[in-house]
């Protein structure tokens, strides 16, 4: 029975882990808690990892045949046969005087010798193998070093920009915000083409600006985009991101999508992925769009709304 053990912020982004690693749903798994974690002081400090089990389950016909199996070599062990009472003893040996009164037997007549054969020569005994020579011992391996501890990352201050414009106020904002929850990053802004505003938050390596599957960044993005338009006439896109959080997880998406098309394929079967927000949705549907043989679309309300993967044919 395979399981896999996997730690992460929360039981539900373990378990969530899990499934993407064994390439499974979650109704084909057992899920067991191990440990469910700290949040710790308002969600930010002191936080303990969650730990879970995920066992995937076997169908009842194997589990029979194993009894079965059990049951068969159990009725083959014989047990060891007792001896009967009364069984004939074996003859004893005849007695002396019985011997005697039975007559002699006629001596056997003599016979002729026969001619003594020809001795054949001695066979040249063989040469003994040649041992082979012993193998020398293997030289045993170096113990590896310990690796040394790194040293905490410096944090190098963003350039400030213009408090007046768009990203200047949610620079202003974010770094404000940051501060008060205990975490030191630096807040870097910039404005593409159309207008929008992109924020960059270096140094979170904990993942604390993260969350639950984005939804800490997702939160900041929103308080951040009312900031930015608040009392203002035209409206400002704002997009929120820390440590390659949104590009590492869209790449997971896209292999995810592409892993459980491979295995609807195989199988013959619908495979329904877990419960996602409609911006990772919209990543599992893209991937797919072009894909010859399997289409996608969502079923069940929100927040449980997931994609199903199904055959075209």
């Amino acid at each position: 029975m395979k399981n896999y053990e996997v730690s992460a912020r929360t039981i539900e982004e373990a378990i969530s882990q899990g499934l993407e690693h064994l390439g499974v749903s979650i109704s084909d798994v057992t899920v067991d808690v191990l440990e469910e974690g700290s949040k710790g002081l308002f969600g930010l400090f002191g936080s303990r990892p969650a730990k879970v089990r995920l066992t995937l389950k076997e169908d009842e016909s194997s589990e029979e045949d194993m009894a079965r199996s059990l049951l068969a070599d159990v009725l083959k062990e014989e047990e060891p046969k007792e001896k009967k009472a009364g069984e004939p003893k074996p003859a004893e040996a005849a007695k002396p005087q019985e011997a005697a009164d039975k007559p002699a037997k006629p001596a056997p007549k003599p016979r002729k010798p026969r001619e003594p054969k020809e001795a054949k020569e001695p066979k040249e005994p063989k040469a003994p193998k040649e041992s082979k020579a012993p193998k020398a011992p293997k030289e045993p391996k170096a113990p590896k070093e310990p690796k040394e501890a790194q040293p905490p990352r410096e944090i190098v201050p963003a350039e400030q920009a213009d408090r007046a414009t768009p990203a200047g106020r949610a620079q202003e904002f974010l770094q404000e915000l940051t501060r008060l929850m205990g975490v030191t990053v630096s807040v870097a802004v910039n404005t593409d083409e159309e207008g929008n505003v992109r924020v960059n938050m270096d140094g979170d390596t904990l993942g604390i600006l993260i969350g639950r599957r984005g939804e800490t960044l997702d939160a900041l993005q929103y308080l951040t985009s009312l900031q930015v338009n608040k009392g203002q006439s035209n409206y400002t896109r704002v997009t929120l991101d820390t440590e390659g959080y949104r590009a590492k997880r869209e790449e997971a998406l896209v292999r995810l999508a592409n892993r459980m098309a491979n295995r609807a394929q195989k199988t013959g079967r619908k495979v329904s992925l877990e419960p996602m927000n409609p911006y990772e949705r919209r990543i599992l549907h893209s991937a797919l769009q072009d894909h010859p043989a399997v289409t996608t679309h969502s079923e069940g309300e929100e927040p449980n709304r997931h994609v199903v993967i199904t055959l075209k044919n």
